[in-house]
């Protein structure tokens, strides 16, 4: 589906038709996260099993090297002090690595350091998440990870990404869009829904972004030449505006600027995005459809307005889109 704000139509394409809505000198940005085998199983001392879902780490520095990581744990009784032997996904057999649970928080979330690690353990004997509507494991998964994934570190894909290829990548390469990459390590936050009845009450969870001199660089280059930033999901939306309002709000001569620039950033966002935000980088956006009192509809409804986005979603529900994670994609211009 394509959405354009200045007119109010509504068009229905394929995505590979996505190059003939961009000009040349356009800058589409992805997030290069990868989904990390975010789900370890483990057994208490007594015997009971336990389900990890590794969240984001707490460690600083490379996350490879990272032991101490928030999860959620499903199991009763997991409290600070206990130490959980770490299982096998494959077959559920105990293997020599062990998790100590330090820090209890809200609900199921806990602190856990592991004796070595994560990473590298968890691609051995963990198991790619999947969202909890998807009742199959997927054949290959590849399959839930974008063509440029490189930077590992999420719970959950940054699913507008999903629809590129690499052939789609050098299409618009060819007609003189360029590609740039960002980080954001997806946490399962980002699809919670907004319980709150007033929604500047709910409260993100924070997570990891970094955007490189380089990139920011070409995101101020594209708009000053007066072209347009793509952001390529909400994450991506996210990672550019936390840019924008760190540079506007920093000691040096970006951040003393009134004009609308980006600059380097490496660490945690809880921009929560909703109705009434003033976007200062993002021009159109490519995503996906989303559940209702999601953090992820409510960007969406900022960056389109209320009633247009209203009538989008009728409409794709009239011819059947699909929703969510692997569902169809809209280009909002």
């Amino acid at each position: 589906m394509v959405v354009d704000r200045g007119t109010e139509d509504i068009l229905h394409r394929r995505f590979f038709a996505l190059p003939s809505f961009l000009n040349r000198g356009d800058l589409l940005v992805h997030n290069q996260t990868r989904v990390i085998h975010a789900r370890l199983f483990a057994r208490k001392p007594t015997g009971g099993k336990v389900e990890i879902l590794l969240l984001r780490q707490q460690d600083p520095g490379p996350a490879v090297q990272a032991k101490t990581w928030e999860a959620l744990v499903g199991g009763k009784g997991v409290r600070p002090g206990l130490t959980l032997t770490l299982l096998d996904g494959r077959d559920g057999s105990p293997i020599d690595a062990r998790a100590e649970v330090i820090e209890q928080g809200e609900r199921a979330v806990r602190v856990l350091t592991f004796d070595q690690p994560v990473l590298p353990l968890a691609e051995g004997i963990g198991v790619t998440p999947l969202p909890p509507y998807i009742h199959e494991e997927l054949p290959d998964d590849e399959r839930y990870q974008t063509v440029y994934a490189r930077k590992p570190g999420s719970a959950a894909a940054p699913t507008a990404g999903l629809h590129f290829t690499a052939e789609l990548l050098h299409d618009l390469r060819e007609k003189g869009v360029r590609s740039e990459f960002v980080t954001l390590h997806v946490g399962l936050d980002t699809f919670q829904p907004v319980r709150e009845e007033r929604i500047e009450e709910h409260q993100m969870h924070s997570e990891y972004c970094v955007i490189r001199p380089e990139v920011a660089r070409e995101v101020n280059q594209t708009r000053l030449k007066g072209r347009r930033v793509v952001a390529v999901g909400t994450t991506s939306v996210r990672v550019l505006e936390t840019a924008a309002l760190e540079a506007r709000t920093g000691d040096g001569p970006t951040g003393s600027c009134p004009c609308q620039t980006v600059g380097a950033f490496e660490g945690e966002t809880d921009l929560f995005i909703y109705p009434g935000y003033d976007f200062r980088i993002v021009d159109a956006l490519v995503t996906n459809f989303h559940l209702p009192r999601s953090t992820l509809l409510m960007l969406v409804a900022a960056f389109t307005g209320k009633d247009l986005i209203e009538r989008a979603y009728a409409e794709a529900i009239d011819r059947g889109y699909r929703f969510y994670s692997l569902g169809d994609a809209m280009l909002i211009l």
